[in-house]
């Protein structure tokens, strides 16, 4: 198995973690659930996607947005690191190409959108593979309280039913009340997780006011 912190200079360029990095790989390296909470930009794909470099298998990410997923994984491929997505924009060519890669365990990181688990072909093709851990990006979307609730995330429940039960799920958020991370532990059945929760100060970050004496007004025809 590759030192993790010898992946962090290789792909990603950087010396040390971020606080809480380190800790919620290796509970994921020992086949923890984990719920992060981390402010955009704070690095919450990495943690995943280390795991995924370093482990055996294919990791599955679960992400809600076709633009997200092919950024998260164009980069990823210039990284060197191999990465792919299935999408409902694919052509049938690509989508191929893609599975031949998945069934020959050709792929570190697979990203899927929820409603790709609708698929029962799908699922009871993932029992032919060796998934190494399934992280679900954007987390609150799961939960009922969650400003951007997406019924589709429930489908992330069936997964526990085709995976062996020590398949590590992991869930990552920018954004969590108290009452929409218990709602995300107990909807995605998160087994004692790791949690950690980011600071959300950003001390390059301010607001201020300014007051004007000279208003333009706007009209709208």
């Amino acid at each position: 198995m590759q030192d993790i912190k010898t992946v962090l200079k290789t792909y990603y360029g950087y010396e040390e973690f971020r606080p809480g990095q380190e800790e919620m790989i290796r509970a994921i390296l020992d086949q923890q659930d984990v719920l992060g909470i981390m402010p955009t930009g704070g690095g919450k794909s990495l943690c995943y996607q280390i795991p995924a470099i370093v482990m055996e298998g294919t990791a599955l990410v679960i992400s809600p947005l076709i633009s997200l997923m092919k950024d998260q994984v164009d980069g990823l491929r210039v990284m060197g690191v191999r990465a792919a997505y299935m999408n409902s924009q694919m052509r049938p060519k690509e989508y191929q190409q893609t599975m031949d890669d998945l069934l020959n365990g050709m792929l570190d990181l697979l990203y899927i959108a929820p409603e790709r688990l609708d698929n029962d072909s799908f699922l009871h093709m993932l029992q032919e593979i060796e998934i190494s851990m399934v992280a679900v990006d954007e987390a609150h979307c799961i939960s009922q309280w969650g400003q951007d609730f997406r019924p589709s995330y429930q489908n992330i429940l069936q997964l526990r039913d085709y995976l062996h039960a020590s398949t590590p799920f992991v869930a990552f958020t920018a954004t969590a009340t108290n009452r929409v991370k218990d709602d995300i532990i107990h909807r995605l059945r998160l087994r004692q997780p790791y949690l950690f929760t980011a600071s959300f100060d950003r001390p390059n970050l301010y607001f201020s006011v300014i007051e004007t004496k000279k208003k333009v007004k706007n009209y709208f025809l």
